[in-house]
């Protein structure tokens, strides 16, 4: 039993993500129209969504964007296609109303072509209105050239002369004519008229007339109100066909072995004739590299020999209009001879000169003359070389450049190498050729010079400009040439600088500018560029338009889909100015967008795994400030085809009976159908066969039952299949007689091969058997060989039960056939027959195309185009090569093709790693064949650039997030990513380590090894071209590398809680908090800490604080504080809810972008991530279940991203202040120290603690207490005694718990750290009462 990996009639549609549209508006909008059906199927094999069979709705729009700049066109087109490519649904569907339709053949309704012409990128450029007459007839339209002649026109003289002019435009253009730049009345000739609707000129000659009285230059003008558009100068040229003028022409003497010229001086025709030699007798001239004729029409002999006079020589020329041939009276030859007999045992003598008595001689040059020419081509033309040399022996002749080689690609010899062929010639072919002509007596060379020119080409051609009102763009128009063109421009077939003004146009060159255009600004700009060797015209129209919106698609289409598979709604819209399109699902809720939903730029919606919830009607609005539009699609979700009892494997004897089982789960809705296949193909059901819903039977199953037997289970939407292996044992035979007990062998060849009933594509092939060596034949397999392409290989053709000997052979056109036949039993196969009679078939264009087309870069400029070649059985004709097209895919672009003879073509000067639709078509001299299947390939990869918004965060002090976006510019597939970190911790660096990433990951977290080190952290993505250019983040500095902040001085308890200050125990719960919940400690200094109230006042910022407010009796959320970084922001809240409350963090950054991070109960506090340094965000909090109740918004900033973006400290006015502050209380407080030590006495002092003085304190009320001055004994605290003696203190104290200090340093944040530190002694006294340091408090109470 095996089940196979296939599912859906049309794929499934999780396989591969639609690829993002590029930016173009399309959409599909509500009615009241019944519902209708779409299916999902011709969405996939067109691209676009086609309507039921029975539909026949009349309306068809535009959509798109407009470019601003018409040289963006190119981007344009690709964008166009992509989206349809973007728009192929992956999921199975399907239609309801009338049979299910397969697309070949059908005609799409107008949407369908307004969808693929109109949904341009958002610089749209070029749009073309589409034919439905309800958009006709409201949008206007300059005139448009469609058809017209070419430049060069010439006419065959026995036909009606046609000069061909087409437009197109809204209200429909008007023409008229000029010749040779005068008005052409055309009324005034009663043998010219002109077509209706159509500008195309007839001039009749039934009733007589010359048509060389028509001879000049013809110009078409296309006229509408909006403008008028030109054609291109057409010259008319009747074709003439001279006759050649009579002559006598005596024989020709000349010397046996001189060279010699004929010359042909045909008359001069209208095209130039076509010549070629021929004798009187209508003999072909046998040409080599002795005799041949020359590209002017010249017959050259390199040295004439005596049977050169054999016959007579005639040039004829043949014309292409009038297919006549003209032929010159003929030349004959009488040559003089050393050598009287013509012997033709001396042809093939090895020096046949010398044994005729002909003299050698070195090379010498027939043409051209002299040693050096020159000769100038135009680019894009092929160029032609000749060198036709005399001598004896007959010279060869071989070509060089100088400085180079030949272009191998381009360059071909021709005439016996007498002649070097360059097609489509570049700047680059320009420089010096020599040919070079040898034999044995020596050898000559001459030089030509060759020089490229131009004829102007297009580098920018200017396209249609489609605007709204207000709207900015411009029209380019820029060539190339040699030498360089001129730039004219003309607006509505007159000279720009004869135009009226238009404040609204500036011309710049090759350039106009248009800004803030308005309706009066349509019209048709013609640009024509020029020099001496041609010219190019282009006509392009500006437009502007003001349309509200409109839905393009039907009305309330049903979509069907299978459970968990991606599926696309679709919703073409146009409108100008360009309207903006949202997605509803059921007529409520937000706009569609994230999770499991994703709207691309083109307005499409794409649901990436459909669930029974998904079920529903998704409405889109297109609005813009004219107006909205709106569509509804119906979704259906559906279950999927399972075959849950699958046919297993089987043995079974001949004759006995066999059930296979095959039982389906599908869709109740769906209907469905069971089929069979056996050994792939379609089982046809005998007699002996039943065929159930759920089972096939076999009844007396013989040999021919064994095989693989597949079931199929399908719907209209997907289908599933299984299959099993049937193996029939046969019975055991007895031997009967004594033939079947000899010794068997294979069989004898067989014999006497001969074809009969020749057809032309079928032959009868008929051969006796040769003997079977006891034992039956089976089988014979024929066998055939053709000499063209695989000479000597033979290929299997068919094979023929061993019961029959002569088959009717199915045959391929042009292939000279061979055939043998070999026997077949249960030995062995036999030996070969003898080949067959040859037997050739017609020709026959080809009937199929080469297969495994690909298209693959080898560099990052190039793509390789390769195919597997066609055999000699489907070539069907002589001379099979290839006509390979390609050109970017989703663009409108032009062709590009080339005839190759091998497999293989390599398209240079290519953007990086961009889609191409590729075209290989075969052809031979009988035609070309059908038309070939659209592949798609790609150009070179290149090196991708660096990973987008490469995000290091950390936690907690043991691991670190690492997160990043895939590059903008990927430049390939991406094969995955290099993540390169290494451990430092100040100027020590760690062992690097290297990890490497799947092309879908994005995230990664690593497990810190070190807490006290920093890492850096280097990123790059790769292609198969190697790894790109590199992102590099750091690691945030842990805590200990943070350095504490001095705290606020203490102040009185009066005053906590006050607006604007702080207290030194709310300071030190900030700290702490912020250690806990935040441990990614920034190495800059503290930024700002934003508090807000309940209530609806101002935010209020502190530095490193927050306000402490009352609880509100009622829900509410207060005391909102942010303690921000430069790339986070730790956020803490309190709330008057119960436990289990959910909230939501809403910010917004100064771009107006909103974020929401939902929050459980307990988690504060929270961090948010991913935020920009230096940008102002508003922040507030709500209840998840109810959003009115929030807290207030408030503002806040990040700092900046790096610390040498700050100030000085010790710059600040602050610190300075601070500093003498504290430089005068230190002053004070050892005045006061040593004052009372001299006196002694009582003065006030505490133990030390850390509590604060308090009223409670006794000893407080009198402000002092008994002390015992000693000289020995030291100031408590103090570092220094006064006699100079120094020990080490106990503890120091940090003026940090008073407020103030003594000695100042700074840490690497630039905060200041004030240490005051004394030397304690202890001494016993009485009382057992000890004294320490005075506090500067408490030497203020003193004081008091």
């Amino acid at each position: 039993m095996r089940r196979l990996a296939a599912r859906g009639a049309a794929g499934d549609a999780g396989e591969a993500a639609a690829p993002a549209a590029d930016r173009t508006d399309c959409a599909r909008g509500r009615g009241r129209s019944p519902w209708r059906l779409i299916d999902l199927r011709a969405i996939w094999d067109t691209g676009v969504v086609l309507p039921a069979a029975d539909w026949k709705g009349p309306s068809s729009g535009v959509a798109g964007r407009r470019l601003n700049k018409a040289e963006a066109l190119s981007s344009v087109r690709k964008a166009q296609f992509e989206r349809l490519e973007a728009a192929r649904p992956r999921g199975p569907g399907s239609r309801e109303r009338g049979p299910v339709l397969r697309m070949a053949g059908q005609q799409p309704p107008p949407w369908v072509l307004a969808a693929l012409l109109l949904c341009l990128p958002s610089l749209g450029g070029a749009i073309e209105i589409p034919m439905d007459p309800s958009i006709q007839n409201e949008l206007s339209q300059p005139p448009t050239i469609t058809k017209q002649s070419v430049k060069d026109h010439i006419v065959d003289p026995r036909d009606n002369i046609l000069i061909e002019c087409e437009a197109k435009g809204n209200p429909a253009p008007s023409f008229h004519w000029t010749r040779n730049s005068r008005f052409f009345n055309i009324a005034k000739d009663p043998r010219v008229s002109m077509r209706r609707r159509s500008g195309t000129l007839v001039i009749d000659f039934r009733s007589g007339g010359r048509p060389e009285e028509y001879e000049g230059e013809y110009q078409c003008f296309a006229r509408n109100k909006f403008g008028t558009a030109l054609s291109n100068r057409i010259r008319l040229q009747v074709s003439k066909s001279p006759l050649w003028p009579k002559e006598n022409l005596d024989p020709v003497v000349v010397q046996e072995g001189a060279p010699l010229t004929l010359q042909c001086n045909p008359p001069p025709g209208l095209p130039s004739p076509v010549i070629f030699w021929m004798s009187s007798s209508m003999e072909p001239i046998t040409q080599d590299k002795r005799v041949s004729q020359g590209h002017n029409g010249d017959l050259y002999f390199s040295n004439v020999m005596l049977p050169d006079m054999q016959t007579d020589y005639s040039c004829n020329a043949r014309f292409h209009f009038t297919h006549t041939i003209q032929q010159k009276d003929a030349f004959t030859l009488k040559v003089l001879t050393n050598h009287p007999y013509n012997d033709s045992s001396l042809r093939n003598h090895p020096d046949m000169y010398s044994a005729r008595g002909v003299a050698e001689r070195t090379p010498s040059f027939m043409y051209p003359q002299g040693t050096a020419s020159s000769q100038m081509v135009l680019r894009g033309m092929d160029l032609l070389l000749e060198c036709i040399a005399s001598g004896v022996p007959t010279p060869d002749i071989a070509w060089y450049k100088k400085g180079g080689d030949l272009p191998s690609d381009k360059a071909k010899f021709e005439n016996f190498n007498k002649a070097l062929r360059i097609t489509n010639v570049s700047e680059e072919d320009s420089g010096e050729y020599f040919c070079l002509a040898s034999n044995k007596m020596g050898s000559i060379r001459h030089t030509i010079s060759v020089r490229v020119k131009a004829a102007p080409y297009w580098l920018d051609e200017p396209k249609n400009l489609i605007l709204a009102p207000g709207e900015d763009g411009r029209l380019v128009c820029r060539a190339s040439g040699n030498p360089k063109p001129t730039v004219q421009w003309m607006v509505n077939g007159e000279p720009l600088q004869s135009a009226p003004p238009n404040p609204n146009r500036e011309v710049a060159g090759d350039t106009i500018i248009f800004r803030d255009t308005q309706i009066s600004s349509r019209a048709v700009y013609q640009c024509n560029t020029s020099n001496e060797h041609g010219y190019l015209l282009a006509n392009a129209f500006v437009s502007v338009l003001d349309v509200p919106p409109r839905m393009l698609s039907p009305r309330n289409q049903l979509i069907r889909v299978i459970l968990y598979n991606r599926t696309r709604l679709d919703c073409p819209f146009f409108g100008s100015p360009i309207p903006t399109l949202r997605w509803f699902k059921n007529g409520q809720g937000s706009n569609l967008d994230g999770g499991n939903y994703h709207v691309y730029e083109n307005g499409s919606l794409e649901i990436k795994m459909t669930r029974k919830e998904d079920q529903g009607i998704y409405t889109c609005v297109a609005t813009n400030i004219l107006g909205k539009a709106e569509n509804q699609v119906h979704l259906e979700v559906k279950d999927p085809t399972r075959i849950y009892r699958m046919p297993e494997d089987q043995v079974a004897k001949r004759g006995t009976t066999v059930q296979l089982e095959c039982r389906v789960k599908h869709d109740p809705s769906l209907k469905l159908t069971v089929s069979w296949l056996k050994d792939d193909e379609p089982l046809y059901v005998s007699n002996r066969m039943k065929k159930e819903d759920e089972s096939l039977t076999i009844f007396g199953v013989a040999e021919r039952d064994q095989g693989s037997y597949t079931c199929i289970a399908s719907t209209e939407l997907d289908q599933d299949l299984a299959k099993a292996y049937l193996t029939v044992l046969a019975d055991q035979a007895t031997p009967t007689n004594r033939l079947a007990a000899l010794p068997k062998g294979r069989p004898d060849r067989p014999r006497d091969l001969e074809l009969t009933d020749l057809a032309e594509r079928s032959v009868r092939l008929t051969w006796i058997p040769g003997d079977d060596n006891n034992s039956p034949i089976t089988d014979y397999v024929v066998q055939f060989e053709e000499d063209q392409f695989q000479p000597g290989v033979w290929h299997d053709h068919s094979k023929f039960p061993g019961s029959v000997n002569s088959a009717v052979l199915h045959l391929s056109p042009y292939v000279n056939y061979q055939f043998r036949v070999i026997a077949v039993n249960e030995v062995g196969s036999s030996h070969p027959s003898l080949p067959s009679e040859r037997y050739r078939t017609s020709g026959a264009p080809p009937e199929s195309n080469p297969a495994d087309v690909k298209g693959e870069g080898t560099r990052k400029n190039n793509m390789e185009i390769t195919w597997t070649p066609m055999n000699a059985t489907s070539a069907f004709g002589p001379n099979l090569r290839y006509i390979v097209k390609w050109r970017r895919r989703e663009t409108r672009e032009a062709w590009s093709n080339v005839t190759v003879w091998g497999s293989r073509h390599v398209v240079g000067q290519t953007p990086v790693y961009v889609p191409y639709e590729i075209r290989v078509q075969a052809e031979n001299d009988f035609g070309k064949g059908p038309e070939p299947d659209t592949v798609i390939g790609y150009s070179g990869e290149d090196l991708p650039s660096a990973p987008r918004r490469f995000r290091v965060r950390q936690p907690n002090l043991e691991t670190i997030h690492l997160e990043w976006d895939h590059p903008e510019h990927p430049n390939g597939i991406l094969t995955g990513y290099t993540l390169k970190y290494v451990a430092f911790n100040g100027t020590k660096v760690g062992k690097q380590i290297v990890e490497n990433f799947s092309p879908n990951q994005t995230k990664f977290t690593m497990q810190r090894a070190d807490p006290v080190s920093r890492y850096r952290f280097t990123l790059s993505a790769r292609t198969q071209v190697g790894s790109g250019e590199a992102a590099t983040e750091e690691s945030p500095a842990p805590p200990n590398e943070a350095t504490p902040t001095a705290a606020p001085p203490t102040l009185s308890p009066t005053t906590v809680g006050a607006p604007g200050t702080v207290s030194s125990t709310d300071a030190t719960a900030t700290v702490a908090t912020e250690a806990t919940a935040a441990p990614i400690v920034p190495t800059t200094a503290p930024a700002a800490v934003t508090t807000t109230t309940a209530t609806e006042s101002p935010p209020t910022t502190t530095a490193g604080t927050k306000i402490h407010e009352s609880a509100p009796d009622k829900q509410s959320i207060w005391n909102v504080t942010v303690l921000p970084n430069s790339k986070w922001a730790n956020i803490t809240w309190k709330h008057s809810f119960g436990p289990g409350t959910d909230f939501v963090v809403e910010y917004t950054d100064s771009n107006h972008t909103k974020k929401t991070v939902p929050v459980k109960a307990q988690a504060q506090p929270i961090q948010l991530t991913d935020l920009y340094p230096g940008m102002t965000y508003t922040l507030r909090v709500y209840s998840r279940d109810n959003e009115g109740i929030s807290s207030a918004i408030i503002t806040f900033m990040t700092s900046s991203a790096y610390t040498n973006n700050q100030a000085d400290i010790a710059t600040q006015g602050w610190f300075i202040g601070l500093m003498c502050a504290v430089a005068l209380l230190v002053l004070i407080l050892l005045i006061v120290c040593f004052i009372k030590r001299s006196r002694g006495g009582k003065y006030p002092v505490r133990e030390k603690k850390d509590v604060p003085l308090g009223p409670e304190d006794p000893k407080e009320e009198d402000g002092s207490f008994d002390y015992s001055d000693e000289d020995n004994k030291p100031l408590q605290g103090s570092q220094t005694s006064l006699d100079g003696t120094i020990k080490q203190q106990e503890s120091d104290d940090s003026l940090v718990d008073y407020g103030e200090g003594g000695e100042g340093q700074f840490n690497e944040d630039g905060s200041f750290i004030g240490q005051y530190t004394v030397k304690k002694d202890k001494e016993e006294t009485e009382g057992n009462e000890s004294s320490e340091a005075t506090s500067p408090v408490n030497a203020i109470y003193s004081l008091a």
